[in-house]
């Protein structure tokens, strides 16, 4: 099946919320939204306004399936607002009320979200069970007799005996589809009673076809908390729930659930609830909204198909943590093209990486070992570097303008990440060497550093400093991401000293080259070549005579490579990694480059500096070269040349690439 839906729970008043999750969710390709019609809410005041507006809103584009619960207090048996009706018929009139006013934009009602919620019976007595069948089956009644189909809510965990008495009792006879709710791999409570869908779905059939042959199966609910940063695995749980033996498959949800909203157990009572979207509070999606709406369930099964099995340790492997982006691919590359084996941990949470590792996987399936974890997730981390040779820590948060959006889930996959990968390595017991690739960002903005205009760039006005910046220069943190990248480079350094880790850290200038998936935030070299390529306009923030010493990524490779080499001399030292004042290059110089590769200028429009930026940065890579022999040997329009055939070859089709060039 590659038809599916989502649950969306949308609150009074959410109109923006509503109006920025739709667009996304029709094209995420989802064919169905289950959403609840709260009883509550429709009797608060406003509340039928609300509905008014929500529920054509929600047809647009999406069958809707609407949930209708939560009787108001007034109504409650006990006075809660989830419990029963005190008459039990009321519910059935107010779904009258829903099907008269809202039926033209639904085929099915689902009627109470779940027994469970029916908090004051108690499912011990049979009395509580007929109480059910009567308030459920006189609703039933009602909305089949009036044209529409009816749809049972499932408990859960899944109880059998529950549903067979649903049967026993007559209910299942009204039904024409009932609900199964599921969450494997995220809820203790569901893991010793879990025995895989097949295994479900076969029962509940067994049990419909002796009451209600005809009644379809829908999973009306279920879904994976990315709460430890398993993205992947939430995709594969996706496609493993759509594949399972039922006739719909709603996953919940597709947005993460804001977190001043309490849950039904109290705020905050579990932080996996706050972790079930597709997409972030805010709408920035995860791996499974990207990958869904890049290419449906087809793009899904793609990718989580690609991960390859877990080693067989006969020699140890070099881990690789970032190793699917576009350093750390052509770092995997080195060392498996000699017939290593290699780790590559990554959480594919970058657009286009994924595309990175199928071209490892191609080219070396049986030595590259994909481990799909992230950095938050302490106990995969041990299991992964437990027999490393050695580990290259290139996995990060790589933006600044992300870092300025989302401050905290910056630090916690760049700082957090890296202690617990610093634990994971320690906890082994082992001198496993690190190499850390860190930033030039932890100088900070270099405002004290006075330049002058120079034609098309800018030069330091004190021409001391026109080989570079060295690693005496101090620290100054600037941005968040300048901060938790600054934070991990000297906890690297400080496990070397305070643990006897061999560890070292290269703080790198701009890197560039194949495999890289240049953005407005990130990869500027790259974003440049893939916009003038396709002939679109780009945007350059500040004058665009700032200046960057740029580095060919086998550079970058081999100077990685060499320090792990040396690691016993460069431990406990940082070391600046970048092209040099022979690569120093500004803004404007490699746009008038990129306009002679393609034969025609770029569109450019400029706009004001941002946060953090460097007027002028160049890497005096002295000491490397003086540890390790290292020095960059690819200039830099050879370079660019270089980037762009791979580009027109393999990423963009591009109209203005010509070969000649």
């Amino acid at each position: 099946m590659n038809d599916f839906g989502f649950v969306e729970w949308f609150r009074p008043g959410d109109y923006a919320r509503a109006e920025q999750e739709l667009p996304a969710l029709r094209a995420s390709g989802a064919k169905w939204l289950r959403t609840h019609l709260s009883w509550a809410d429709y009797h608060a005041p406003g509340g039928a306004e609300w509905y008014d507006w929500l529920m054509p809103r929600l047809a647009d584009g999406l069958e809707v399936l609407p949930c209708l619960h939560y009787t108001p207090p007034s109504l409650s048996r006990n006075g809660k607002s989830s419990g029963a009706p005190h008459n039990l018929k009321d519910f059935a009139d107010f779904t009258d009320v829903v099907l008269t006013r809202y039926g033209q934009h639904f085929e099915h009602v689902e009627l109470w979200n779940e027994p469970n919620n029916l908090l004051d019976w108690d499912w011990r007595e049979d009395t509580s069970y007929d109480l059910f069948c009567e308030m459920i089956g006189m609703a039933a009644h009602w909305v089949r007799e009036r044209g529409w189909k009816p749809v049972l809510g499932g408990p859960a965990p899944f109880d059998p005996y529950w549903l067979d008495l649903m049967g026993q009792r007559g209910l299942l006879d009204y039904m024409h589809a009932v609900g199964f709710h599921g969450f494997p791999g995220t809820w203790d409570s569901e893991e010793s009673t879990w025995a895989g869908w097949d295994m479900h779905m076969g029962e509940m059939r067994a049990i419909l076809d002796r009451h209600n042959p005809d009644a379809e199966i829908w999973i009306t609910e279920t879904g994976y908390s990315t709460w430890r940063g398993d993205h992947l695995e939430q995709a594969r749980r996706f496609i493993r729930a759509l594949d399972a033996k039922a006739d719909r498959m709603y996953w919940y949800g597709w947005q993460d659930l804001q977190s001043d909203i309490a849950v039904q157990e109290g705020l905050w009572f579990d932080p996996r609830h706050y972790h079930l979207g597709a997409t972030l509070p805010g709408g920035q999606p995860k791996l499974l909204a990207r990958l869904l709406t890049e290419g449906g369930p087809n793009r899904l099964r793609e990718v989580t198909s690609l991960p390859a099995p877990w080693p067989v340790r006969a020699r140890k492997p070099v881990v690789i943590t970032g190793g699917a982006g576009f350093i750390g691919s052509n770092l995997a590359e080195s060392f498996l093209s000699e017939g290593r084996e290699v780790i590559v941990l990554d959480n594919l949470s970058r657009p286009g990486v994924e595309e990175n590792l199928a071209w490892l996987t191609a080219r070396h399936s049986s030595r590259l070992h994909a481990v799909p974890v992230d950095l938050r997730d302490e106990p995969s981390l041990g299991a992964a570097v437990r027999d490393a040779e050695a580990v290259f820590h290139l996995a990060a948060q790589t933006a600044v303008t992300t870092s300025l959006t989302s401050p905290v889930e910056d630090f916690e996959v760049n700082a957090r990440g890296t202690l617990n990968l610093l634990e994971a390595i320690r906890a082994t017991g082992r001198k496993i060497p690190v190499v850390f690739a860190s930033t030039n960002k932890v100088y900070g903005a270099l405002a004290d550093l006075e330049v002058r205009e120079a034609g098309d760039r800018v030069e330091p006005a004190d021409q001391r400093h026109a080989q570079g910046v060295g690693e005496t220069r101090p620290l100054d943190f600037c941005t968040p991401y300048g901060c938790s990248k600054g934070v991990a480079d000297q906890y690297v350094l400080d496990y070397a000293k305070s643990y006897g880790i061999p560890a070292t850290v290269l703080r790198m200038s701009c890197i560039y080259g194949p495999r890289q998936f240049g953005t407005e935030d990130q990869g500027w070299v790259a974003h440049f070549l893939i916009s003038a390529l396709t002939g679109k306009p780009i945007t350059v923030y500040g004058s665009g005579r700032q200046v960057r010493d740029v580095l060919e990524v086998s550079d970058a490779v081999a100077a990685y490579r060499l320090a792990l080499a040396h690691i016993g001399e460069m431990s406990g030292k940082p070391y600046n990694l970048g092209g040099g004042a022979a690569n120093a290059v500004s803004l404007r110089q490699v746009i008038d480059e990129i306009g002679r590769i393609t034969g025609q200028p770029m569109d450019v429009s400029y706009a004001g500096w941002r946060a953090g930026d460097q007027p002028w940065f160049v890497a005096d890579t002295s000491a490397l070269t003086a540890a390790t022999g290292w020095r960059a040997g690819t200039d830099w329009r050879s370079g660019l040349h270089k980037l762009a055939g791979w580009l027109a070859e393999h990423r963009v089709q591009a109209p203005l690439w010509k070969e000649s060039a």
